[in-house]
């Protein structure tokens, strides 16, 4: 059936499969902080060709760029600000880089799920999806020693089984869908269901900005100084209001000489205002968990 022969019962079933459910903003955040702050960074590296079957030596080299210089001026960077953040590695990712792995979680940040190889969740079939979950939850378990609580699904795909395997899987927090600015909870086919989603959007994403696909049209059309104008603006109504600025960066975009100075200037800019609670993802979700809906 074509989507305008669809009777009312099956387009709201669609909709209300996964929903926003009450808001989670607390009044304030830890210590009466005025604004959370949630950096997270996309560790992706090669699994972007491999997720496609694609064999190109040059863009797996660009992803290995994202390990090789990204993640190291990253790190570099928030062990001069002394903020936490958190990483999303797909599990290949990890199984090529398990250094990196254990040098970011005895830096004090965080690992999340990211995807077994970076896969397309509405492509895989719902029973492969969820060993994949479990099989790159276990792998990163295994190679850090400590067991990922939230997830980001790759390229924000979220399959109708997503949030049931996710449950499953015991985490406390998503981070890929995007129906606020703020902490809310997930609502699957009308039930309340306790998981904290921590919003993304495209527009707080380097990604949309500075990719680059020399076969098609894809070209970056953004100057670095107008993406740190971007997430300057989106930080300061976060803190007017309240709220949550959630950052998505990826080594293998913003790792760069050109770039690295917006994440830089950026902290600078957020750590000029009183009252700022740099966060991980998990601790932003728990805090929200246990605080927020008043």
């Amino acid at each position: 059936m074509e989507p305008w022969e669809w009777d009312e019962a099956t387009w709201r079933g669609k909709v209300n499969k996964v929903r926003a459910g009450r808001s989670l903003k607390p009044k304030a955040w830890k210590d009466g902080a005025r604004c959370a702050v949630a950096l997270s960074f996309d560790s992706d590296h090669e699994t972007n060709e491999l997720r496609d079957g694609g064999q190109s030596i040059g863009r797996m080299s660009q992803g290995q760029y994202g390990n090789r210089m990204g993640v190291p001026r990253i790190l570099e960077t928030l062990k001069n600000a002394d903020v936490p953040a958190t990483f999303f590695v797909p599990a290949v990712a990890a199984l090529l880089y398990p250094d990196e792995q254990r040098r970011v979680i005895a830096e004090g940040h965080e690992i999340g799920l990211h995807g077994w190889i970076h896969e397309v969740n509405t492509k895989v079939p719902a029973d492969k999806e969820r060993e994949l979950h479990f099989r790159a939850a276990d792998t990163l378990e295994k190679i850090t020693g400590i067991r990922p609580v939230g997830m980001r699904t790759p390229s924000w795909d979220f399959s109708y089984e997503t949030l049931k395997i996710e449950r499953e899987l015991g985490l406390i927090y998503d981070s890929s869908l995007m129906a606020d600015d703020d902490p809310y909870e997930l609502v699957e086919d009308g039930e309340p269901t306790g998981m904290v989603e921590l919003p993304v959007e495209w527009i707080r994403d380097d990604a949309v900005y500075f990719n680059m696909n020399r076969f098609t049209a894809l070209r970056p059309y953004t100057p670095p100084t107008s993406v740190l104008d971007i997430f300057k603006r989106e930080f300061d109504r976060a803190y007017i209001e309240g709220g949550l600025f959630l950052l998505t960066m990826h080594p293998h975009v913003s790792g760069y000489r050109s770039r690295i100075f917006v994440l830089e200037d950026l902290i600078r800019h957020i750590q000029g205002h009183e009252g700022v609670w740099f966060a991980t993802h998990a601790d932003i979700a728990r805090f929200a968990r246990e605080n927020g809906g008043e």
